[in-house]
């Protein structure tokens, strides 16, 4: 019988030593998943705030897009304004050059005709 019990004593050291093992392993693997799970956190806390970011630039874009397109509208009428002020300043300058021309030609007309009598 003690053969016996050796045996049984060698089994029951085997078993205790693998309890022990998984044991360890058991707690290796609750640090871990306890480590992972506060990354996860943190991971989900950045998304939030990242998150909360990313509506305040759509918001930011979506404006400063809005006052863009706003923006070209006016420099484009303003251009073409612009354009009708030049042309109505060049009809004017013809204008003035040829009343200027004439009113010269009167003028000489007038003096040839006081200075003749």
């Amino acid at each position: 019988m003690t053969h016996q019990g050796a045996v049984l004593q060698g089994y029951n050291n085997e078993l205790v030593k693998y309890l022990e093992d998984l044991i360890v392993h058991r707690e290796q693997l609750n640090r871990q998943i306890r480590q992972a799970e506060q990354e996860k956190k943190m991971v989900q806390d950045e998304i939030a705030v990242l998150t909360v970011q990313l509506g305040h630039v759509c918001e930011s874009l979506a404006w400063k897009s809005a006052t863009q397109k706003e923006l070209d509208k006016v420099l484009a009428e303003t251009e073409v304004a612009y354009e009708k002020i030049l042309e109505s300043s060049r009809i004017l300058l013809n204008v003035l050059k040829t009343e200027t021309g004439n009113l010269d030609k009167v003028i000489a007309l007038k003096n040839n005709v006081s200075g003749d009598g």
